[in-house]
């Protein structure tokens, strides 16, 4: 959440930066209503206080209806404050993140601004194949018998295909614990006060599957349990930077999605990712999100996959996220860059919610923590299309070798 101290002390600062994310008419009504909290708060303070200074002998009958009515009024008082705090509190938890000065204008991915590009896009004699149509004579990536088991957006990965991937996310693994990350495998069920921590809730709600039943959700990225490691604590200045990556299955519902990329398992409801989550001091966050980037760019250039990088527009970032950068590789069949990678700086707005300080100088401050996409299947995909002969032949990346993958995927099992 935002810091609503520095919020008073600065509304014009704070109303023109969540203006770029068009919520600023949430922002004046979470003003208005924190302004009722405190003043509520005032006005029961000194109810309460007057309560305190009641004589000591016995009291008039007069005095009786006055003890009445001043306790009905702290009665009526109480309430208003609770609903006060209750309304201030729901805007509260509406409002975005701050953007960052240097983050691109717009409301959708269209707005986003290219940074630069790397890779040579492949050029080919013959129509490439996308990763449906690649493999023979069943295919290798079955969507039908995926939305024959659980519904569509749902899928099987056979033979060669899936220890490729298995080989990939095992890679990336060994490359980020190398640069300092620990690896962590977290629950993927979580209660609802890290996915409100993460900014999921209440925002993102809409792409959440629910237990109800057991009051729980399942995440729709370790960002979410790599976050809540440090839930409700204090930090020593000496831990920080502290880097994390970890490996889970994830679920989303895609909602709004309908009729987008309803074409194979570029977007499904669940699908395996390696994530990075650091926390830090405020004044390291800029320069470890330009660290994140560089880390997914390495992993991508390593793989041999053509792409660019873009800096996405504010409307288009999650409610957590100051900025984001979106790694995007070249797609042949659909004859556009798709996004594969994104990080985000979060500065200290799931920390403030979570409550996750560091101590310096005697006192505690809220640590800024940041995510990024180490890998998913969707690099998988852009191999198979980017890597592929008129034989329908892919061409694995050399690196994914040692990790069990084939040096070709051939021909699909019967």
């Amino acid at each position: 959440m935002i810091d609503l101290k520095a919020a008073r002390q600065e509304p014009d600062r704070f109303r023109t930066a969540l203006a770029r994310r068009d919520a600023e008419q949430d922002f004046e009504a979470l003003l208005r209503a924190d302004a009722s909290w405190r003043e509520l708060t005032e006005r029961v303070d000194k109810l309460r206080a007057a309560q305190k200074r009641r004589p000591k002998s016995a009291p008039t009958p007069s005095e009786i209806d006055e003890l009445k009515r001043a306790k009905d009024e702290l009665r009526r008082s109480e309430d208003e404050l609770g609903q006060a705090a209750a309304q201030r509190d729901a805007l509260l938890a509406r409002i975005p993140n701050l953007p960052h000065p240097s983050a691109a204008d717009g409301w959708t991915d269209e707005d986003a601004i290219e940074l630069r590009t790397w890779g040579e896009k492949p050029e080919f004699g013959f129509t490439p194949k996308d990763h449906l149509e690649l493999g023979s004579p069943r295919g290798w990536i079955d969507m039908a018998r995926g939305a024959r088991m659980a519904g569509s957006r749902f899928a099987y990965r056979f033979g060669d295909v899936a220890l490729t991937e298995m080989a990939m996310y095992r890679f990336v693994i060994d490359r980020l614990a190398a640069k300092g990350f620990m690896p962590v495998l977290g629950p993927v069920l979580a209660s609802e006060k890290p996915m409100y921590g993460t900014g999921f809730l209440p925002t993102d709600e809409s792409n959440l599957y629910s237990l109800e039943k057991d009051h729980l959700y399942l995440t729709g990225t370790s960002e979410v349990a790599l976050a809540a490691i440090h839930m409700q604590e204090i930090l020593e200045l000496d831990a920080l930077p502290a880097r994390y990556t970890a490996f889970s299955t994830n679920f989303r519902r895609e909602a709004g999605a309908a009729g987008k990329d309803t074409r194979g398992m570029f977007r499904v409801h669940q699908f395996d990712k390696i994530e990075m989550y650091v926390y830090c001091l405020p004044e390291q966050s800029e320069e470890l999100h330009d660290e994140l980037l560089a880390n997914e760019e390495e992993l991508v250039q390593a793989l041999g996959l053509p792409y660019r990088v873009v800096n996405i527009a504010v409307g288009d970032l999650g409610a957590s996220a100051a900025k984001k950068y979106d790694i995007e590789a070249w797609f042949p069949t659909q004859g556009r860059y798709r996004e594969i990678t994104s990080c985000s700086n979060t500065t200290d707005y799931q920390a403030r919610r979570l409550n996750i300080r560091f101590r310096r100088d005697g006192r505690t401050e809220t640590v800024h923590t940041l995510n990024g996409t180490g890998v998913t299947a969707r690099s998988l995909l852009a191999i198979m299309e980017n890597f592929q002969d008129e034989r329908g032949v892919v061409t694995v990346p050399e690196v994914l070798r040692p990790y069990g993958a084939p040096a070709t995927l051939g021909a699909a099992p019967e």
